[in-house]
């Protein structure tokens, strides 16, 4: 007798639905994948709302296409021109400052280019093109990508030729090309101290103002797209500004240095 009723017990557990965990859609910069940081910022709120967040890591351009097709509830990128076209143009709601860091232009420690310790990033690449030293660009519609173009314009530079490499790929392997190839690229702050022990390029230029990179959060407009998971994506960006989500920002570094920094309240 008692073994049937361990068998009936045992049948009703297999039989019993398990809690459904939701899941929330978020596309994202390679840049902020790349640098650990999510793996430390999201178990927390999984956890507090029994939820699973679903990364796609792209470039900026990708990651909002994605959420003006609907295709992600929540949108953290690093681009505020684009980022502020999204919501006026009606695909974005809520946007909130989340953090910072700078772009930074690596190269190898030999610096053929001659650009090690110029102050203004968009001399410094025309020095570099001059010289027509390898240089790898995201060439991904990416934050970074934008932000390369932009100086290359500021240069009054179009680059092109055999020197000039568009990957058309994510930091990470955009900063490992760039090793392999012993040539230049810019990169996010970030990104590389997270592969500071995967390479041997260096900082090459920093400290210019247009250097300066935030990142921005938004959910998608549920307006428009109405299976948009607003008050789970809305816990979602009040958790990344609360004291709890800026604190482990705050505190996240890869070799003793912190990867991005948060907003005077």
């Amino acid at each position: 007798m008692k073994a049937i009723q361990i068998l009936c017990f045992s049948l009703l557990l297999i039989a019993a639905p398990a809690l459904a965990i939701d899941h929330l859609k978020l596309a994202t910069t390679t840049s902020t994948e790349n640098s650990g940081l999510l793996a430390v910022l999201l178990p927390p709120f999984e956890k507090a709302n029994n939820c699973q967040v679903d990364v796609i890591a792209v470039g900026t351009g990708k990651a909002l296409k994605l959420g003006e097709g609907g295709d992600v509830d929540v949108v953290l990128v690093h681009a505020r021109s684009k980022e502020d076209k999204f919501v006026a143009d009606g695909y974005g709601v809520d946007r909130r400052d989340v953090m910072y860091n700078d772009f930074v232009i690596l190269g190898p420690a030999n610096d053929p280019a001659g650009i090690k310790g110029i102050k203004d990033a968009s001399e410094a690449l025309k020095k570099l093109a001059s010289a027509q030293s390898i240089f790898v660009s995201r060439g991904d519609q990416s934050g970074t990508n934008f932000k390369e173009l932009e100086l290359w314009q500021a240069a009054d530079v179009i680059p092109a030729g055999d020197w000039y490499l568009e990957a058309g790929r994510g930091m990470g392997e955009v900063i490992t090309m760039a090793t392999e190839m012993r040539g230049y690229t810019l990169a996010d702050r970030g990104t590389y101290l997270a592969y500071y022990d995967k390479t041997d390029l260096t900082v090459m230029v920093e400290g210019d103002k247009r250097l300066f990179n935030p990142y921005g959060v938004m959910i998608v407009n549920p307006e428009k797209h109405h299976h948009v998971k607003y008050k789970l994506a809305l816990a979602f960006v009040n958790y990344l500004i609360s004291n709890e989500g800026q604190k482990i920002i705050t505190d996240y570094r890869r070799n003793g240095e912190p990867l991005f920094f948060i907003y005077e309240q």
